[in-house]
């Protein structure tokens, strides 16, 4: 080995070393940065004057089984255990943000009722109009209205998280959304719903 290389290899070490810390320091800069942009859409959940739903988490396959039974998750699509995992995350983001109590309203259906609970930042209550309307379209714009009916009566200011489906999220707010994805609503004056924000864990 030469002199120059016997030089070379220490001098490489240090100068990677130095690289990875000024890549580290930047990367969390960033980070930084992108966390403090968001404070106001989460100020604005956590008084009320905005709310979130999100579509159920990974759960394979389209539909349900023909013999589907409500109180039955054996007779449903549920979730996988990167399902399950992707709810967990979630539950984590809200916490992250300082929330580790919010309203949860979720459809009655296995997939939804357990990416809820596996959030695990308040209880679970069910609400019917959430139900998925994939295999009945003619339920869609009855149920959406209802849906929209109850937003408008509420009165409580908590934060507000729905978990429901694809097909109910686009009635609402007229997109599609990716399995386990958090949208941020703002309901505005003359009742149409302003999208905020939307995150996938």
């Amino acid at each position: 080995m030469t002199g120059a290389s016997r030089l070379w290899r220490p001098i490489s070490r240090h100068v990677a070393i130095f690289l990875s810390v000024v890549l580290f320091g930047t990367c969390a800069t960033v980070s930084a940065a992108s966390a403090t942009s968001k404070q106001p859409l989460w100020q604005e959940f956590r008084d009320g004057t905005a709310f979130a739903v999100m579509r159920h988490a990974i759960a394979p396959g389209t539909g349900d089984p023909g013999h589907f039974k409500i109180n039955d998750c054996s007779t449903q699509r549920n979730l996988s255990a990167q399902g399950r995992a992707q709810a967990r995350r979630a539950g984590e983001l809200f916490r992250l943000n300082g929330l580790n109590k919010v309203l949860i309203y979720s459809s009655q259906w296995c997939r939804c009722r357990e990416t809820a609970k596996l959030l695990a930042i308040g209880p679970v209550r069910d609400l019917a109009s959430l139900n998925s309307f994939f295999e009945a379209d003619r339920r869609r714009k009855k149920q959406t209205h209802q849906l929209k009916s109850w937003l408008q009566a509420r009165v409580s200011r908590a934060p507000l998280l729905l978990v429901t489906h694809q097909v109910n999220i686009s009635a609402l707010i007229g997109s599609g959304t990716r399995s386990g994805e958090i949208v941020f609503i703002k309901p505005m004056r003359n009742g149409t719903y302003h999208v905020l924000s939307s995150s996938v864990p």
